[in-house]
């Protein structure tokens, strides 16, 4: 007969819920074992039954190291046992990760994408030329078909001439220039076709789904 139910709101907190709670209750009996020799035995064998929950990575030397800090985590920093490995501290785990700077795109034209962008810079570094100005005309067609992407039916050449001007800081000018730009019902045309290739995909995966 029960004499009383443990509810888990009773129970100490798991450090690392993913390993439940009878590595938790190992590393505490671990803890509390006062020989050190025993004690290290004690770990070697916690770190065993840790890694017996991953078998394909067990013996993997960088997962071993994750497997030790782990077993630190779960004891409080409190488990006083040999390492093959540097001791984490507190400091360390609560240590904010550095900040990455996301590549961002002129905040008025994300829609253009960081690849134009890329581009752009590329092509302000070639030499002036027929080369270069085919690259320029390229990317502007690259340009033109974002923005009709954009949910747009239409769009101007002097538009794009213009935002290629300023997000390159005007040093790609086609403002002047003579070129004509891909039209745009011919772009519209490659998005539909696009489109309409993708729906059929996902249609046929369906349908074979159903057989």
């Amino acid at each position: 007969m029960i004499d009383q139910l443990e509810y888990n709101t009773e129970r100490p907190h798991l450090l690392i819920p993913e390993y439940g709670r009878h590595i938790q209750k190992m590393v505490d009996h671990c803890l509390a074992i006062e020989d050190r020799e025993a004690r290290n035995k004690c770990a070697k064998s916690i770190i065993a039954v840790m890694g017996n929950l991953n078998p394909h990575l067990r013996d993997v030397p960088d997962f071993q190291h994750k497997l030790w800090d782990q077993l630190f985590i779960i004891s409080d920093f409190k488990l006083d046992v040999d390492s093959p490995y540097p001791k984490p501290s507190i400091e360390e785990l609560r240590e904010r990760p550095q900040h990455l700077g996301y590549p961002q795109n002129h905040p008025k034209y994300r829609f253009y994408g960081n690849n134009i962008k890329r581009m752009i810079d590329v092509a302000i570094g070639w030499d002036e030329g027929d080369m270069k100005n085919a690259l320029v005309i390229n990317i502007a067609n690259h340009m033109k078909k974002s923005f009709l992407n954009w949910n747009k039916d239409t769009v101007e050449d002097a538009v794009i001439f213009e935002h290629l001007f300023e997000l390159s800081e005007g040093k790609l000018n086609l403002k002047d220039s003579s070129e004509d730009l891909s039209d745009s019902s011919d772009l519209l045309k490659t998005k539909k076709r696009f489109q309409q290739k993708k729906s059929s995909g996902k249609k046929g995966g369906r349908n074979r789904k159903r057989h």
